[in-house]
């Protein structure tokens, strides 16, 4: 049996507390909000946020050597895995990459069925000869686009919040 501690809703998170009386530290239970799925709202409040560093992609056989907590992104394939890392960490395990990449997080959330945004702004993008490689994770789209081309597809992204 549990005591349920009233709710709180705060910045998209749905916070209960639950203290269970066998436990001394009470419990956090985080349910989140379904992420937005309407087109024209997603645009309006994506807000991208360009983060600070170089990221790479690399490929490896196996994760084994590498600390998780270095990595961004993971992927498995047929061939082997790929991950995100930043740039000076695959240097440090002497990776080899071919693309330097800016990480750029749209910030509204955005639901995994939502339909057109990836569309919306790959499109945009592409308009102004940037290449996007799109990660869409479970609150956020995360867009890699190459260093050099960072400022400029932090304005394009802008654009289409008005």
């Amino acid at each position: 049996m549990y005591k349920k501690i009233p709710s709180v809703y705060s910045e998209g998170l749905f916070c209960c507390l639950l203290l269970f009386p066998t436990e001394r530290v009470p419990l956090f239970y985080i349910y989140t909000m379904t992420g937005e799925t309407n087109l024209n709202t997603l645009l309006k409040n994506m807000t991208p946020v360009l983060n600070e560093g170089d990221y790479v992609y690399c490929t490896i056989l196996s994760i084994q050597s590498i600390d998780t907590a270095h990595i961004l992104g993971l992927f498995k394939e047929a061939e082997g895995f790929t991950i995100i890392l930043k740039k000076e960490i695959a240097d440090q395990l002497q990776l080899k990459y071919s693309y330097i990449a800016a990480w750029i997080t749209l910030t509204v959330h955005s639901s995994l069925e939502a339909t057109g945004l990836t569309a919306a702004f790959a499109t945009a993008l592409a308009q102004e000869g940037i290449s996007c490689n799109v990660i869409a994770a479970y609150y956020h789209d995360h867009i890699f686009v190459a260093k050099e081309d960072a400022g400029r597809a932090m304005a394009v992204l802008k654009k289409l919040t008005l």
